[in-house]
């Protein structure tokens, strides 16, 4: 039977891996100023953060890409439409 790459959600591959000094005492000082049970909690912590920074960038640079297509009669509808839709707001003095 061949043996497959899919994991069940929630199941931790054990890894290997040789990191400097530096790096190996970074962890362990993240380790216990978190409070984590291991430093491969430290790390996983710290790759979720990436993997979250890289998917935000991503979003805003398909934003960006998205509003960059846009004609200038398309943009000014867009601000229109916003007026509009702040407009319907009640204002402090309501």
């Amino acid at each position: 039977m061949p043996t497959t790459t899919h994991r069940k959600p929630g199941r931790k591959a054990k890894k290997s891996y040789t990191l400097s000094p530096e790096s190996v005492d970074f962890l362990e000082a993240q380790r216990k100023k978190r409070r984590a049970t291991s430093i491969s909690a430290v790390l996983d912590e710290i790759l979720l953060a990436v993997r979250r920074e890289a998917e935000m960038a991503r979003i805003n640079q398909s934003i960006t890409d998205y509003y960059d297509s846009l004609s200038a009669e398309e943009m000014q509808e867009l601000r229109e439409w916003g007026d509009f839709a702040m407009s319907q707001f009640p204002t402090e003095d309501d």
